[in-house]
C-alpha cells in the first residue's frame, strides 16, 4: 500500500532502519549467544524471549523496508488553493480556531497539531479550498469547521 511522505520523514525512516539492522540485529544475536549457552533450550526462558525478540525485529524491518518501497515523496507546493498533504490548515469551530497540518499517518503528532490524511477531520479536509466548510463526525456528534487559510 502506498503511503505519502515527506522527504524528512523518509530520512527518519531509513535511519531507523538502518539502526534496528546495524545495532539492533547485533544485540538480539549476542543475547540468543548469551541464553543459548544456559543449557537445554527446551526449557530456557531466556532463550524463548530472545527468539521472540528477533521476530519481533525482524518483523518492524520487514515492516519499515515495505513502507520505504512503497513510499511516495511528497514535494512541496507552491499553490495553496486546496488542502493537500502537507497543507498548514487554519479552520474555525463556532468562535474557536485551530490550526493543523495535514500529514501522512507516519508524521502524525496530534499534540503539535500534525494530523494525518487518513483521520475523519483530516479526509474531510482533503481537497477543499478556502472558505469551504467541512463536516467531521466525532463521538460527540457532528462538527462543522469552515477553512480560514491554507498554507
Amino acid at each position: 500500500m502506498e503511503k505519502y511522505l515527506t522527504p524528512t520523514a523518509l530520512e527518519k525512516l531509513k535511519q531507523q532502519l538502518k539502526y534496528l539492522k546495524k545495532v539492533k540485529r547485533k544485540e538480539i544475536a549476542e543475547r540468543l549467544r548469551e541464553t543459548a549457552s544456559f543449557g537445554d533450550l527446551s526449557e530456557n526462558a531466556e532463550y524463548r524471549e530472545a527468539r521472540e525478540a528477533q521476530s519481533f525485529l525482524e518483523g518492524e524491518i520487514l515492516e519499515l523496508e515495505n513502507l520505504i518501497r512503497n513510499a511516495r515523496i511528497i514535494k512541496p507546493i507552491t499553490i495553496k488553493e486546496t488542502v493537500t498533504i502537507g497543507s498548514k490548515v487554519q479552520v474555525e469551530n463556532k468562535d474557536e480556531k485551530k490550526e493543523f497540518q495535514i500529514m501522512s499517518s507516519v508524521e502524525t503528532d496530534p499534540l503539535k497539531g500534525k494530523i494525518s490524511i487518513e483521520s475523519p477531520l483530516g479526509k474531510a479536509l482533503l481537497g477543499k479550498k478556502k472558505g469551504e466548510k467541512v463536516q467531521v463526525k466525532t463521538p460527540e456528534g457532528k462538527i462543522e469547521y469552515k477553512i480560514l487559510k491554507i498554507e
